[in-house]
């Protein structure tokens, strides 16, 4: 992937998209949105600025000062440090509804292997103190730049719109509790409630040009569960006097599945991976523990609390059955709660997206099992909708599919956004807030 460099590449990347009108309709039919041709090159500056400098969940002060300062330059009035290093602009324009506009700002303890010209280099230490590659392989880079093109768009236009826009730049959306933190800091009492919150996702498999929505369930319950499993270690040839935590973990990792299997109502989506078993070093030597950490995931609230509550009883199962010398330790360490699309919201701005960007290029797309901790401000009692945005130059989907390769997904070292995609995310984000803040 590379930097497309002059406007007239941009606009060419965007015509390869599924349709061609809909690539360049926003510019063409709205005069809110007719400055974002010539405001693409700031804005794949900025873009390229930020993907060169991630910095990780709860350490995004660079990051949350430069969103300040970008915000300040274009009205809003800016307060810092909400939840951590949290931003909050207000730009109140008469009387109107209140629109929450929220990006997420924290990269990924990744290597990035992109192979571009602007690729990360930077090394950080993490929250145990370990040096670890920091990249934007989730797009939140990408998310930053078209919500500032968006405030760009729409603090130049307050003569075609009446209310509140309330622009976040959230912290931590990797570890699940940055949204949680700005409103246990009083987002939602401090600064004016909003109406609606809005927000977009790029999406590594969708065409540059494309918007992809779900009404209703979008992302899903999000819990990361550690489990430790106790044994009695000793020698590997004398196994009868030792309770093996290793044999105890391996039998709960098949038992664990029948929650999904057996216990779970096959409508109902879920998932639980274990992902990591740690136990153990040496060949002959039986140890004192074992430990797994599990991903799960659902929808439905009562989907989740059955899940936690079935890996519990398991795992306590599993250790009394082998005699273990205590019971097993088992924690939810990170959460976060299912996206809701409300369905209202999303009737009411699709149509505005397809009028800005072209009706070929919005699409229904089914749910995922991915998380997203934009569903806190949804369960706080706003409603929501958050969009996917292709974030991938059409020709190379077209390549993937015809030699039958995958594309990098989301967190993976060889995922970028392409930067001429970044015209469709403040698109798409200027026409909704129009759509739902007072007419002038």
């Amino acid at each position: 992937m590379r930097l497309v460099g002059s406007l007239v590449l941009v606009l060419a990347s965007l015509l390869l998209s599924a349709d061609p009108a809909a690539a360049q309709g926003a510019a063409a039919t709205s005069p809110v949105l007719t400055p974002l041709d010539s405001l693409m090159p700031e804005l794949e500056k900025l873009y390229i600025e930020l993907h060169q400098s991630p910095e990780l969940s709860l350490q995004e002060e660079k990051t949350s000062a430069k969103m300040a300062t970008l915000l300040r330059g274009l009205g809003f009035e800016v307060t810092e440090k909400v939840g951590g290093w949290g931003v909050v602009g207000v730009m109140k324009n008469g009387a109107g509804p209140t629109v929450l506009v929220r990006a997420d700002m924290d990269g990924l303890p990744v290597e990035e292997k992109t192979g571009l010209a602007y690729a990360s280099k930077v090394t950080a230490k993490n929250a145990a103190g370990e040096t670890v590659h920091v990249m934007h392989a989730c797009g939140h880079d990408f998310h930053m730049t078209s919500w500032i093109g968006a405030a760009t768009l729409l603090s130049r236009a307050k003569n075609r719109w009446k209310g509140t826009l309330v622009f976040i730049g959230q912290p931590a959306e990797e570890g699940g509790n940055g949204a949680r933190n700005m409103l246990e800091d009083g987002l939602f009492t401090r600064f004016p409630k909003p109406d609606f919150a809005i927000g977009l996702h790029d999406k590594a498999d969708g065409a540059v040009g494309t918007i992809h929505y779900t009404p209703g369930f979008a992302l899903a319950n999000v819990d990361s569960v550690d489990i430790t499993f106790f044994g009695k270690g000793g020698h590997g040839a004398y196994p009868h006097t030792t309770v093996d935590p290793i044999v105890i973990a391996s039998r709960f990792v098949v038992a664990v599945q029948t929650l999904v299997a057996r216990e779970n109502n096959p409508v109902d989506p879920a998932v639980v991976t274990v992902g990591s078993f740690h136990a153990g070093t040496k060949h002959n030597i039986i140890p004192d523990d074992a430990r797994l950490q599990l991903t799960v995931r659902s929808y439905k609230d009562e989907v989740r609390k059955a899940l936690v509550d079935g890996i519990t009883r398991l795992a306590k199962a599993e250790a009394a059955a082998a005699r273990a010398p205590k019971e097993p330790e088992v924690k939810v360490t990170e959460g976060t709660p299912a996206t809701y699309n409300d369905p209202k919201l999303v009737s009411r701005v699709v149509p505005a997206l397809r009028r800005a960007l072209g009706e070929q290029a919005v699409v229904e797309a089914p749910p995922v099992m991915g998380g997203e901790d934009f569903s806190e401000y949804g369960r706080a009692g706003v409603p929501a909708f958050l969009w996917w945005v292709g974030a991938v130059e059409p020709s190379r989907i077209e390549t993937a599919k015809k030699e039958g390769t995958t594309l990098p997904s989301l967190h993976s070292p060889l995922f970028a956004p392409h930067p001429s995609a970044l015209k469709t995310g403040a698109a798409s984000l200027t026409a909704a807030a129009l759509e739902l803040l007072g007419k002038s």
